[in-house]
């Protein structure tokens, strides 16, 4: 199985109780094709790059997930049917980006180095 991440951007008109029952839609659409869920980021209301559909912001929610290639195409026709969904981008990841999501989860980038911290004294 092959490890993927997506990107699913929301209408900013939902309330956080719709964004999150939509959210929870398309992880079920996931786990009922057999993939396997590594991680879930909901990074909330964020404002956009560029106006889509004449708002500004939407919600922004992140999933990383092992799954057999032929459920991306399954689940990305329920997300182009879903008119909550301003955006949404799939990638495949590969050994690096998945070494790289492993350290970022372990929180290896958010420690300070303790050798500066005692310079400092």
């Amino acid at each position: 199985m092959q490890q993927y991440e997506i990107v699913i951007v929301l209408t900013p008109l939902l309330s956080e109780e719709t964004a999150k029952e939509a959210i929870a839609k398309y992880s079920k659409v996931l786990t009922d094709g057999g993939a396997e869920i590594v991680q879930e980021d909901n990074w909330g209301l964020r404002k956009l790059a560029y106006p889509i559909q004449k708002k500004t912001t939407g919600y922004y929610h992140l999933t990383e997930f092992k799954a057999p290639g032929e459920l991306i195409n399954k689940l990305e026709v329920e997300l182009r049917r879903d008119e909550r969904v301003l955006r949404f981008l799939t990638i495949a990841l590969d050994k690096h980006a998945i070494a790289y999501n492993e350290k970022k989860r372990s929180g290896a980038f958010n420690k300070k180095p303790a050798a500066k911290a005692e310079d400092a004294n």
